[in-house]
């Protein structure tokens, strides 16, 4: 996944239009082999923008009923901070089973993953990857991957506001080796134990590093600490 994690990077940071950032959504979808990629995001001032590949009558659908407003992802990953599987979430209620119906039968999936994502100036967006497949191999999927899918929801945000309003990033301070260490380990799929144990520090050691760097990138987390190290060629995959 490493290989074609770096392929999807450097084609991510050629895009220079919203329509750039589709034919990535689809190519990243041939990559993971999967029924839907989408990219969402509201703005500070309520603008909303997407790359996805459900069907435009489905989009339509979906915004002319204003079905956010009951969709239990949008409504979870709101009140979240951490990736959500769909099956964990509340579809209880009556209009929520009508919307899954019709969901289901415009080909969203029965499966599905979503990382919420908070930007600048209050900014919200997800990141969704869906499918059809049974509860075990959809276990298996994104117990595989759900490193790489984290990471690359915060690339396609970096890249989507750079296209949307130039950049949001401020001049960075140059990490230090012992920073770009930490990040690699993270960046390579190690957890904060085993990165630790890999460069023979402490834990807590080791989380003085991450928060140095992440401080020192202005992110707002580890997980975009290591997605902006990368981009900006501190980390190398």
């Amino acid at each position: 996944m490493q290989t074609r994690l770096t392929s999807f990077i450097a084609a991510l940071q050629q895009a220079t239009t919203l329509d750039d950032l589709q034919s990535v959504i689809l190519g990243l979808r041939n990559h993971f082999e999967v029924e839907h990629l989408v990219y969402h995001s509201v703005n500070s001032t309520g603008q909303q923008y997407a790359v996805l590949t459900y069907s435009p009558v489905w989009v339509d659908r979906y915004l002319a009923e204003d079905y956010a407003r009951i969709d239990p992802v949008v409504q979870g990953c709101f009140r979240r901070f951490h990736p959500v599987d769909w099956k964990n979430l509340d579809w209880s209620g009556r209009n929520t089973r009508v919307f899954l119906g019709e969901a289901l039968d415009a080909g969203v999936g029965n499966q599905g993953y979503s990382v919420p994502i908070r930007g600048p100036n209050g900014q919200f967006a997800m990141f969704t990857v869906s499918h059809r497949s049974s509860d075990a191999a959809w276990q298996a999927f994104t117990a595989e991957h759900v490193s790489d899918l984290i990471l690359i929801a915060h690339f396609i945000n970096q890249k989507a506001l750079e296209i949307e309003r130039g950049t949001d990033f401020h001049a960075m301070q140059s990490l230090s080796p012992r920073e770009v260490d930490v990040l690699t380990m993270l960046a390579m799929g190690l957890n904060r134990a085993q990165a630790a144990d890999s460069l023979a520090i402490s834990e807590h050691t080791f989380r003085t590093y991450v928060e140095s760097a992440r401080f020192k990138l202005g992110a707002n987390n580890t997980t975009q600490a290591v997605a902006r190290a990368v981009a900006e060629g501190f980390v190398l995959l």
